[in-house]
């Protein structure tokens, strides 16, 4: 679209998400006036310590939770008001995403690429495409019942690009993965900035990051810290790793030196 070049991918403006908690009597606030950007033909890492607010910022832009306040656009659309619309242009995976275990990975893509519409003949070349980019082949026909966590993995994956979304939202997306697995969701994730799509995603592991993400932006308690490329983020620290430019941040926050980074550690 020529409108990809005057909007953002995905844009929240004052964004907001509370809870009750009824053992304190009182509300959790898990976002607190988040403004985020990120951009087609960008990879954009979401950094911070567990609690942070990163599962709860891509679950509402993927429309599974819906906002307390502010707002949230995905491709232009506004995930509260046209949620069925935003679904259509996003690819989302997480930890806890399922799969339908009495089915294989091919008839699961399958399924799932009827449901999105997807013309027969296209949507047989594209599993081929997925089931070469993620080595599916030798599990394409077996239940997903009887797959490894990695294979169970790499199908969640193929489900959440089958349909070639313009915006990726990836929660922990190499969680289960052994390592030529995730050499090739690194090499996938790459390529989607080279077709001009947008990949916004959450890690614990900070040498993806590093070597994937255009800008990062880390967040602690619901609000974000500090957004912009990793050089931006050392000049603005004066730190040179990226374990040490997080630390810093959320000490500066915090106001007193933070626990360790865990890298690896659940989200």
């Amino acid at each position: 679209m020529n409108a990809n070049a005057e909007r953002h991918a995905v844009e929240t403006r004052q964004l907001a998400k509370t809870y009750a908690d009824p053992g304190k009597k009182g509300v959790v606030h898990a976002l607190e006036g988040l403004d985020l950007e990120c951009r087609y033909g960008e990879i954009y890492g979401l950094l911070g310590p567990n609690g942070a607010g990163k599962s709860t910022t891509l679950r509402i832009l993927a429309t599974m939770l819906a906002p307390s306040a502010g707002s949230a656009l995905v491709d232009g659309v506004d995930v509260a008001r046209e949620p069925l619309e935003v679904r259509r242009r996003i690819g989302f995976l997480s930890a806890t995403t399922g799969l339908y275990q009495r089915l294989s990975p091919r008839e699961t893509l399958q399924y799932f690429g009827a449901l999105h519409g997807m013309p027969k003949e296209r949507l047989e070349e594209r599993i081929a495409e997925l089931f070469d980019a993620f080595r599916m082949h030798d599990f394409a026909d077996r239940r997903c019942e009887h797959l490894s966590s990695g294979q169970k993995q790499r199908t969640s994956i193929a489900r959440a690009v089958l349909h070639d979304p313009p915006v990726l939202i990836l929660d922990e997306p190499t969680t289960g993965l052994d390592i030529l697995a995730t050499g090739d969701m690194i090499e996938f994730i790459e390529a989607r900035r080279d077709s001009r799509r947008c990949v916004l995603f959450s890690t614990h592991v900070l040498s993806e990051a590093e070597r994937l993400c255009d800008r990062i932006g880390v967040i602690h308690r619901g609000r974000l810290l500090a957004s912009g490329t990793l050089d931006e983020l050392r000049a603005m620290t004066g730190e040179t790793w990226l374990d040490g430019v997080f630390r810093a941040l959320v000490k500066n926050a915090q106001g007193r030196a933070p626990a360790p980074f865990e890298e690896g550690a659940p989200a």
